[in-house]
């Protein structure tokens, strides 16, 4: 399943008159012209240098998150206090099928003295995509079809929420200006971050640019977000903001818990995924209510259940009948 500046170019030449009769040799049979098998190679070695950012995101890594609301765009509204945070996350590969490659966040903390483990974000690519599944507005994700000259040489890439849920998706290529690898999404709409929703603040989703970049000791995400809402009952741009992730490769914390942890469950993980795919093949999409804690409301249920099979209170088998159940119970509308 599932960009943005079009670099692609059509040209052809101009009529002219007539030309002289020219004798053209005959290639043998299968062979290709050099110019065609170069460009082959280098589209070849384009595929293979993005599939190879990508994977390298997955390790261990020391994580901070920088959050700045910088340009207000309604009259008297105030940017709230920048916010700086942080915690340690492994990245781990859960498919890598060629064209798809999958990718799993689990926060590992600590907490009075207790570990503890909380399942993270997901990010799933997929090479040449004919559709993403994008946020459409408070409890509504859509598939989308990406235009077809987009999708020659460009990847999407859609973001799954804590409980597999979905969050935002979009589309873009990787490019390298500057001497800086980076891939940078089409504009894209996404729901509240917990951090924001909490707060019940005048805005009620982004509408934003989101940007991946490799760097000597990690890599980088960066979001470029405009906070919208709803103002005299039209969507209004309220402010931007600035939003950094930072991963730096470290290894110094229980990285085995969080890797005890998704031995335990990602079976169950596994079925969670089939059952959301099924909803949105069914539908064309999927509808959710959001909750200012967890994201959607499935999400106490499906991350309790997981819980419960790494603490070894329930069987995996049970664990999904019940993790299907509830996904079909709130998209059924």
């Amino acid at each position: 399943m599932i960009g943005d500046r079009d670099h692609d170019s059509a040209s052809r030449p101009g009529a002219g008159g007539a030309v002289a009769p020219r004798v053209v040799a005959t290639a043998p049979a299968g062979a290709q012209p050099a110019a065609a098998a170069g460009s082959v190679d280098v589209e070849k070695a384009k595929f293979e240098a993005d599939r190879a950012h990508i994977l390298a995101m997955a390790g261990n890594y020391k994580v901070t998150f920088d959050m700045r609301e910088t340009t207000p765009w309604l009259a008297g509204y105030e940017p709230i206090e920048p916010k700086i945070s942080g915690g340690h996350e492994i990245v781990r590969l859960v498919e890598d099928s060629g064209r798809k490659i999958v990718l799993q966040h689990i926060l590992v903390a600590e907490h009075g003295g207790q570990t503890l483990i909380i399942k993270h974000w997901r990010q799933d690519w997929v090479y040449e995509p004919a559709d993403v599944l994008v946020y459409a507005g408070p409890n509504q994700w859509k598939l989308e079809t990406v235009p077809e000259r987009f999708r020659k040489g460009r990847w999407s890439q859609t973001v799954w929420q804590t409980d597999d849920s979905p969050r935002y998706g979009g589309w873009g290529e990787w490019t390298g200006e500057g001497g800086v690898p980076r891939w940078r999404s089409n504009w894209t709409l996404r729901p509240l971050a917990r951090r924001d929703a909490v707060r019940k603040p005048v805005y009620d989703r982004y509408q934003a640019i989101n940007r991946h970049s490799p760097t000597p000791t990690g890599w980088i995400h960066w979001q470029d977000n405009i906070k919208l809402g709803m103002v005299a009952g039209k969507l209004t741009p309220i402010v931007q903001e600035s939003l950094l992730n930072t991963y730096e490769r470290f290894d110094g914390y229980k990285v085995s818990a969080g890797d005890a942890y998704w031995a335990k469950t990602k079976a169950y993980w596994g079925e969670v995924r089939k059952a959301w795919d099924a909803a949105i093949v069914a539908h064309g999409g999927v509808t959710v209510k959001e909750e200012a804690e967890t994201g959607s409301v499935t999400g106490l249920k499906l991350m309790g259940l997981a819980d419960e099979i790494a603490e070894g209170k329930k069987m995996e088998a049970a664990a999904v009948a019940e993790a299907r159940t509830a996904i079909m119970e709130a998209t059924k509308g």
